[in-house]
């Protein structure tokens, strides 16, 4: 990301962003809610247009009004907070959609590999069943299943465990660990800070749609050097949310 802003109604919720994710890099996005964390993701999936600046990915500028958005997005996986299940569809027919009807996979491949996922993340036995019938944390953990059902080159994770009860998080970022160990490259947004600090590789803090102060989890959380990082830390800390 080069210098990327973005307005909405005249006002800059993102300003100048300058951000490099590496191969392989978990790159973990915290600040206040308003502070440009889940628009950020939004533009590197080109949900959002950018105002200035530019996003690639693989040296190709994505956010050149010539690319394919549609190509672009093939090699892009992209979770929100609300899981955004297709209810009138069966976990199965919601992770091959995309494959079958998008990147062409014939049937019979795209449900095996769907199988295999399901299994990989403890859901083996839930391919047939409709979303209402999951809980919050198995319809989260179907939603990242569909994203990765596509072998993205990248995943976007959106607060995945804010919408769901506190028993649930726990097997929501289990997924997210295994992603890691597997060498998936992934952006994510997250209120969770002690699991930020577990696992990512690279820590950004955002506050009023700026990049604030950027770093290994063990600097950012222990001796940050800006004074807004540290207010917004030793708020995080005072709430108990560490």
């Amino acid at each position: 990301m080069d210098g990327v802003w973005k307005n909405f109604h005249g006002h800059s919720v993102l300003r100048g962003i300058d951000l490099e994710v590496e191969p392989h890099e978990v790159v973990s996005l915290i600040g206040a809610s308003g502070s440009g964390k889940s628009t950020l993701l939004r533009c590197v999936n080109l949900l959002e247009t950018v105002d200035d600046g530019a996003i690639y990915l693989d040296g190709e500028e994505i956010t050149d009004p010539r690319a394919n958005v549609d190509q672009v997005r093939r090699r892009l996986g992209i979770v929100f907070q609300s899981f955004n299940l297709f209810p009138h569809m069966t976990v199965l027919d919601n992770i091959t959609l995309a494959p079958r009807q998008v990147h062409g996979v014939a049937r019979a491949q795209a449900e095996e590999q769907a199988h295999g996922l399901l299994s990989r993340f403890g859901l083996a036995n839930k391919a047939k069943a409709y979303p209402d019938q999951l809980s919050g944390g198995q319809q989260q953990r179907v939603a990242i299943i569909r994203a990765l059902a596509t072998q993205p080159r990248l995943m976007l994770l959106d607060e995945v465990t804010s919408a769901l009860d506190p028993q649930l998080v726990v097997e929501v970022l289990q997924i997210i660990r295994e992603l890691k160990e597997s060498g998936m490259t992934m952006i994510l947004t997250t209120h969770e800070m002690g699991f930020c600090r577990d696992i990512s590789d690279q820590v950004c803090f955002l506050d009023g749609g700026v990049l604030v102060e950027k770093g290994p989890p063990e600097q950012i959380f222990t001796a940050p050097e800006q004074p807004r990082t540290q207010e917004f830390l030793r708020s995080v800390l005072e709430s108990g949310r560490f």
